[in-house]
């Protein structure tokens, strides 16, 4: 369960790139942020999430959008993700889930019967005040630039 809700201040965070710079929420201050959070890099789901955003990524920057994905993979996980796919935004290593737990995606999940920590996989979009402006729970990987747009 989330609890972050529609106009709640968005948790400053402060991380680190794929290129090992530093990056927080206070760097978009004034713009709008798509800030998402994706289980892990390489994968088919998330490879088909992050190349959507970048198809449409000039479309996302034309409405004032900023891109940011997070997840626990390490910066040199994030440079082979971005190197492969062409990906134009930044990525964010949240390896102690710090971020993670900050914004509620890190949560107890299930596959084949097994139970085990991860992501869940949330975008929230963050106006130029920092505010939680929406917050997407059911991302379609394949349209994910649409449900931001709508």
């Amino acid at each position: 369960m989330l609890t972050l809700k529609i106009g709640d201040k968005a948790p400053d965070f402060i991380g680190k790139d794929q290129d090992g710079n530093q990056i927080q929420l206070s760097d978009f201050q004034g713009k709008k942020l798509v800030l998402y959070f994706y289980p892990k890099d390489l994968t088919a789901t998330c490879t088909e999430q992050a190349c959507n955003l970048r198809d449409h990524y000039s479309e996302l920057t034309s409405k004032g959008f900023e891109v940011v994905g997070i997840s626990a993979d390490n910066e040199k996980s994030h440079r082979k993700f971005i190197d492969k796919y062409t990906l134009p935004f930044r990525l964010i290593a949240d390896t102690d889930k710090k971020i993670h737990e900050m914004y509620g995606t890190w949560q107890q999940k299930q596959m084949y019967g097994k139970t085990y920590m991860g992501t869940i996989r949330t975008t929230f979009l963050i106006d130029e005040q920092g505010n939680i402006a929406d917050i997407i729970e059911k991302v379609k990987s394949k349209e994910h630039s649409k449900q931001i747009i709508k």
